[in-house]
């Protein structure tokens, strides 16, 4: 069964992975392949330096190394070089994020974060159900969380974050810091599907509930480096702030998430799952779903600025419309 397809353009080929892997031209002619790998097969593909892509195969992933024909052979080849086992369940998103790493995650929330020249793992991050650990009441949720609220089922990125859709939630995970930033644990009713990266800090999500979303990547405001004040009085700025009292709150403070992630736009219009979008900078927005409809959406106020300049442009030209000397 065919899962996953990839374009090498660089070297004019591209792979498709199902049961194993294979390797194609533009003339659709077989140039090699793999041995069968798994039942379940790939999953994933990405390209990597150095001729090589990376398999996610349940929850494994295999270097394999693409043989270019040389002088001496006139043959494709393609071997298998490393398998990584971090992983402690299926891998269900594998994306390069820049020149230097790529990310992966799993059914059980576990995301690695790659050294794409060495294969090593730079950072990892298991806790996307609770950004703030230090709250000990949370550890009766995670025992409550079912597989599925934690899946990690897509990954979007720009030079700084990487955003995860993890269940029904969305995480910014900050690659410097190496520690998630923001979150939205509940942004849809449903599992989120699909993400992509906006201009300006922003974010759209798609989710199984049928709602497309819009976030905004916000930092939050400073709190007051003074303790909060406790009890009738103090609420009122009466009374002396009690210290003791005030460190869990600092605490907490402390281990705050710098930054939110503010729903700004809400697109409704299917009735049923929405599977998967794609954003164009100039045209808009196009949404695919469930539903059998495919929804072309358009930014409103960019819209209504070009048609007020169309019209100025068109009185101009009829002469309508005259400027003052």
């Amino acid at each position: 069964m065919l899962k996953c397809l990839i374009v090498l353009q660089r070297l004019d080929i591209w792979l498709s992975g199902g049961n194993d892997l294979c390797v194609w031209n533009r003339k659709l002619d077989l140039l090699c392949k793999t041995s069968h790998l798994s039942d379940t097969g790939i999953s994933a593909l990405i390209e990597i330096p150095k001729n090589c892509v990376v398999a996610a195969v349940g929850k494994e992933l295999i270097i394999f190394r693409l043989v270019t024909p040389t002088g001496e052979s006139l043959e494709w080849d393609i071997l298998e070089i490393k398998r990584l086992l971090d992983h402690q369940d299926n891998i269900l998103s594998l994306v390069n994020v820049n020149d230097l790493s790529f990310v992966t995650g799993s059914h059980v929330g576990e995301m690695i974060i790659w050294n794409i020249l060495d294969w090593t793992v730079q950072a990892r991050e298991c806790n996307f159900w609770d950004p703030s650990p230090q709250l000990d009441t949370q550890q009766e949720i995670k025992l409550c969380q079912k597989p599925n609220d934690i899946s990690i089922h897509h990954f979007t990125w720009d030079e700084e974050n990487v955003f995860a859709a993890v269940g029904r939630g969305l995480y910014v995970y900050n690659l410097q810091m190496k520690r998630v930033i923001a979150c939205q644990k509940t942004a849809h009713d449903s599992s989120v599907l699909h993400i992509a990266k906006l201009p300006n800090r922003q974010l759209i999500s798609c989710s199984e509930d049928g709602s497309v979303r819009i976030w905004e990547l916000r930092e939050k405001q400073q709190l007051a480096a003074e303790p909060v004040p406790t009890g009738f009085f103090n609420m009122w700025g009466f009374g002396r702030v009690n210290k003791q009292a005030s460190q869990p709150v600092k605490k907490q403070q402390e281990n705050a998430t710098p930054c939110s992630l503010e729903l700004i736009g809400d697109l409704i219009g299917h009735s049923s799952s929405v599977e998967m979008f794609l954003y164009f900078e100039d045209y808009g927005l196009v949404t695919c779903s469930a539903d059998h409809l495919i929804i072309l959406w358009k930014n409103g106020e960019r819209e209504s600025g070009l048609r007020s300049l169309k019209l100025f442009q068109k009185l101009e030209e009829n002469g309508i419309l005259v400027h003052e000397p």
